[in-house]
Parts: C-alpha cells; sequence; structure tokens
C-alpha cells in the first residue's frame, strides 16, 4: 500500500504544480458498474479523517457527485472508503474529492456480467410498416421506458426497490395515405407507471413482473373520443436454450378502471393481453398477441422480424418487420369495428 500512495504522489507531483491538500489512491483499475469498490484518503496537512465524504465522479457522457463511507477507522494518516460504482458508468471515471483540493483517481469502468438496462430503454417493439388492401396504409408505433431511480445513487443506491419504478409511453398511429388529405385514420397515447421486479434466485416461479397503471387514450373530442384506464400485472416467464434462442411467455392482465366513454370494451378486448415470443438469438424475432372479448369476440397480432445487416439508424441496427392483424379494434377509435385483414411490411428497431 505505501508503493501504491508513493506511485501516486508522484504522478500527482508530475501532473500539478501546486501538491494538493488530499492524496485518494486505489489498489485497483477496474471496477465493473454496480460493483463496490475502495479508496484510501491520505490528508498531506495532517487535517482529520471524515467518517463520510463526496467525491464528483466524471465520465465521458455524466458528472455525479458520489458519497462514500469509511470502510474502517484512520490508521497510519489515512483511511479507506468504499462506496458502489454507478450502474449506468461505463468507460474511464475520474474521481476527485468534491470541494477539497485533491488528487485525481481513474477507473475503467465495465459492464456488469448480467443484462445492463441504461436508464433509458425501449419498452413495447417499435416499427413503421406498410400495408396495401382497401388503400395504402401505414401504421408505426414508438415506446420507451424511463427507470426513475438509478440503482447506484441517491434514493436508488439507498432504497434497491425504487430502482424498479418506471414511467413507460408509447404511441401507435394508423395512417391512411390514400386518403385524400392522407389523414390519421388515430393514433393511441398510452402513458404508464409500472414497478419492474426481476428474479434474483432459482426458486421464484416467475422470471419477471410489472405492477402498474395505464392511460390509453386517442386525444379526441365528440364521439370520436375513445379513452380507458387500466391497471394491470404482467408476469413473464422466460425459457433460455443453450444455443441462445429463447421462448417468452407474457401475458398482461388487467382491469378497467374508467372505460365511460367506451363502455362496453371488454366485449371486444376483454381482461388479458395474450402474448408469446420467440427470440432466435436476435436474428428471427416473431411474437403473436391475442385478445378474447366477453363476448366472443378478439383479435390476432402476428409480427416477424428478420435482423437486416446492412440496415443501419445511426448507431442502432434494423430489422426487417412483417404484421398480420385480424380481427376487432386494429385501433382504439375502431375498438368495436371489424375491418379485413391487413398485412404490412416494413423495418423495425425494436421487435
Amino acid at each position: 500500500m505505501r508503493a501504491l500512495l508513493f506511485a501516486a504522489a508522484l504522478q500527482v507531483g508530475l501532473c500539478h504544480a501546486a501538491e494538493p491538500d488530499w492524496l485518494i489512491a486505489s489498489s485497483r483499475t477496474r471496477v465493473a458498474a454496480g460493483e463496490a469498490f475502495q479508496i484510501v484518503l491520505v490528508s498531506l496537512r495532517g487535517e482529520p479523517l471524515p467518517d463520510a465524504l463526496e467525491v464528483r465522479m466524471r465520465s465521458e457522457v455524466d458528472e455525479r457527485v458520489l458519497p462514500l463511507a469509511a470502510a474502517g477507522p484512520a490508521a497510519d494518516g489515512r483511511r479507506a472508503y468504499s462506496a458502489t460504482m454507478p450502474a449506468g458508468a461505463y468507460g474511464t471515471v475520474t474521481l476527485v474529492l468534491a470541494g477539497r483540493s485533491s488528487s485525481e483517481l481513474q477507473f475503467s469502468v465495465t459492464r456488469p456480467l448480467g443484462p445492463y438496462e441504461p436508464p433509458l430503454s425501449e419498452n413495447d417493439p417499435m416499427y413503421f410498416i406498410l400495408g396495401a388492401r382497401d388503400g395504402y396504409s401505414a401504421r408505426f408505433q414508438l415506446s420507451f421506458k424511463y427507470r426513475l431511480f438509478d440503482i447506484g445513487s441517491g434514493f436508488g443506491r439507498d432504497q434497491p426497490w425504487l430502482s424498479g419504478f418506471y414511467f413507460g409511453y408509447t404511441q401507435n398511429s394508423l395512417w391512411e395515405l390514400s386518403s385524400e388529405s392522407r389523414a390519421f385514420r388515430d393514433t393511441s397515447y398510452r402513458p404508464q407507471f409500472f414497478w419492474k421486479w426481476d428474479r434474483t434466485d432459482e426458486k421464484t416461479f416467475v422470471d419477471s413482473l410489472r405492477v402498474g397503471f395505464e392511460h390509453e387514450s386517442n386525444g379526441r373530442d365528440g364521439p370520436r373520443s375513445r379513452s380507458i384506464n387500466i391497471a394491470f400485472i404482467r408476469p413473464e416467464w422466460h425459457h433460455r436454450r443453450g444455443d441462445g434462442h429463447e421462448l417468452q411467455f407474457t401475458p398482461k392482465i388487467y382491469s378497467y378502471l374508467d372505460r365511460d366513454e367506451n363502455p362496453d370494451i371488454h366485449h371486444y378486448r376483454g381482461y388479458v393481453d395474450w402474448r408469446l415470443r420467440y427470440d432466435a438469438g436476435g436474428e428471427w424475432v416473431s411474437t403473436v398477441t391475442t385478445r378474447r372479448g366477453t363476448a366472443g369476440k378478439g383479435s390476432l397480432l402476428l409480427d416477424l422480424s428478420r435482423r437486416a445487416r446492412d440496415l443501419r439508424f445511426g448507431p442502432v441496427g434494423g430489422y426487417f418487420h412483417l404484421q398480420y392483424f385480424n380481427g376487432y379494434g386494429e385501433d382504439i377509435l375502431d375498438y368495436n369495428l371489424r375491418r379485413r385483414s391487413q398485412v404490412r411490411i416494413g423495418f423495425a428497431i425494436v421487435p
């Protein structure tokens, strides 16, 4: 440890004309995001070593203040402090004491071994597709979710269960390209707030779970206005094969809290979206979603995506996408109307 501190002090002397008041060092140079790490603090002016301190953490895309707690008593003029590297950190990270004159300490931060999800990520599929039955039409969908508490800092670090809270948003539009004004037939806006839990052991019978509230409406007034509010629960079961292929069963079970504008919507949608998805290692992705209402009326939605290696949207890869719909309620405006079955093709960013 003395050799480590001497090397750090030598580096400070070479890089700074004025000697700092505090020296920070570590026996490690690499840390995984979400992993605990320690630093050693030395006061070059003989000042007392506090029980807790804050460091300013800088990376290529982020800067934040990270609290550290003493890992033991002071000894020989130095003291160890520990913290958890934020889950979203990646690349070269530089630490300096906040509000104090100190040396700099750099870590190379790697992604955790398990699956990593950034604060802003996809929620439902995102695509743009075209069809030609009964005139040309397009359907496109945008969807994302945002984690409200970072597990590596603040309330999310102190209370890890808070990092399961998300705000989600999905927008789906049907565009009549053959109409004179090329107007949108309908657009569905679906903000949602939910808590997400992922299994961390081998005993729990469900792999993941979402519980939350969702609003869906088409933003119109008068007789063409549609809206519902639901409370939902979405358990998930994932079966992964040795070749990387995965089968997912993710039914969304819900109860209507408000359906005054469309009181009979349960006759056509029911109370469950049955969803089965097969992912062939990211090369092929197929998803089947079905609904069956209490009046025996329902719908079938089939999505099939094939990775296109030469199709890219900036840094994001793309997929050729085919969609088939048959049944009632392709949009919320026509929830009780059955049109002719429709096949559309196009591309997807998230299948």
